[in-house]
């Protein structure tokens, strides 16, 4: 049930010690070492000296991704180079990439956190693993790798795309768990019906499923047509990659491994916090990163703070399933739409497939918000009349959900464009 018990269900004050203690050690590493927080701390007048509680933790600069950028390539690093072992790095297609580095400690914490964050959901050391995330600079492929091989468990480097032969490998090497992203499982199971291949098939009995945000909804229907238990994994490349957090068994927040990481939840506007329960943006500060300690680190992502304890029995704080992200949230006619909303409409009303594409666009003062949604192949092949009534539901539903009035468009099967790695769900012309 646990890969290590003794953090995993630390005592929450036995817990708080040691965040402090790491959290104060942290602080000197940063501005000793890294220019960038010597000089955001010096700025509003903080000293490491100053840090005596956690509550301190609110006078310390943030950190965005632009910070990291502005630094690019190894300016944000704590350590000089003939320490770092390893390089990751976002894409880079909004502007230059985010580089990350590791130290051998790093590498070891981080095989640390995936073990754990594997065993949380459901994996064992008996386990074969077919690892469809993305090799090379994004993190998750090589994360979850240390992660199996730390756990003892059989791992198939697979990577992403050649799907049908991702499916003979799933089907003929006896995979038990499924790690991608969850728009490729959705893709997979396409597939999967397309060669006549049935979930009874296979001995798939789990999916690990994160770099995006996905919804309720969605969860139910990979696991219906996949035959397993879904669980969502969190992390990012500038924090450490996969295994800042994921959900147990009970499905009920993810948590965050908390000897490692704190975690506020804030107003992304006010940048104070909010009591749980209530939505806004997380923000990360690593405990024990090395390379590239991160201090407030604003992830953009949305989501709120769970109280009460877990039946798992593990004691870190969890957060609720990410609803999408500030950057990502569209702003239509003043009101604030995210993709996931859509999807769960789409999956609650049937009669559709899980893809689709959100286009926004401007029509002379008035900004227009399109949904081009897949209809399932018994439906496209049934009356015109059956397609109207659809497509007027989802209007209604829609509008209801969002606020706003929506065009929708219905497309045969298979038309919207599918992704081996993140789905591109939204395509903005206002920008253009």
């Amino acid at each position: 049930m646990y890969w290590n018990e003794r953090y995993e269900c630390m005592p929450e004050e036995e817990l708080r010690e040691l965040q402090l203690e790491r959290l104060q050690a942290t602080v000197k590493r940063a501005f000793f070492n890294v220019p960038f927080y010597r000089k955001a701390f010096q700025a509003i007048g903080i000293e490491p000296g100053d840090i005596k509680s956690l509550d301190d933790l609110q006078k310390l600069p943030f950190t965005t991704k632009q910070d990291l950028r502005d630094n690019y390539p190894f300016g944000m690093f704590a350590v000089p180079m003939s320490e770092v072992v390893r390089i990751h790095s976002s894409s880079g297609t909004t502007g230059k990439p985010t580089v990350v580095g590791y130290t051998r400690h790093d590498i070891d914490v981080w095989a640390e956190l995936m073990a754990r964050a594997l065993v949380c959901g459901g994996t064992t050391r008996h386990d074969i693993i077919q690892n469809a995330y993305g090799y090379g600079l994004f993190t998750g492929g090589l994360g979850i790798h240390y992660g199996a091989e730390r756990l003892g468990a059989s791992v198939i480097p697979i990577s992403g795309g050649n799907t049908k032969r991702q499916i003979m490998i799933m089907k003929d090497y006896g995979s038990t768990v499924l790690t991608c992203t969850p728009s490729y499982a959705l893709h997979l199971a396409e597939v999967m019906a397309e060669m006549g291949v049935s979930p009874g098939e296979l001995k798939l009995r789990c999916g690990i499923f994160g770099a995006e945000p996905w919804s309720e909804n969605m969860r139910q229907e990979i696991e219906k047509r996949l035959g397993i238990s879904a669980v969502d994994i969190y992390g990012l490349s500038e924090v450490i990659g996969p295994g800042v957090g994921i959900e147990c068994q009970e499905k009920n927040g993810l948590h965050v491994f908390g000897d490692h990481f704190l975690v506020e939840v804030i107003d992304p506007v006010t940048e104070k916090s909010v009591p749980p329960g209530q939505l806004g943006e997380l923000v990360i500060t690593s405990l024990t990163k090395e390379a590239l300690p991160v201090i407030r680190y604003r992830t953009r992502d949305i989501t709120s703070l769970l109280l009460g304890t877990c039946s798992c029995g593990r004691t870190y704080v969890r957060v609720a399933r990410f609803t999408g992200r500030t950057d990502d949230m569209l702003i239509i006619r003043g009101v604030n739409v995210f993709p996931s909303q859509v999807e769960s409409v789409l999956l609650e009303m049937g009669g559709t497939e899980p893809h689709y594409l959100l286009i926004v666009d401007r029509q002379g003062a008035l900004d227009t918000l399109e949904v081009k949604v897949e209809v399932s192949d018994s439906l496209f092949s049934d009356k015109v009349r059956g397609l109207e009534e659809l497509e007027k539901r989802l209007v209604n539903e829609l509008e209801s959900t969002l606020g706003i009035s929506v065009k929708v468009t219905l497309v045969e099967p298979k038309t919207i464009e599918r992704s081996e790695g993140k789905a591109v769900r939204v395509i903005d012309k206002r920008k253009i």
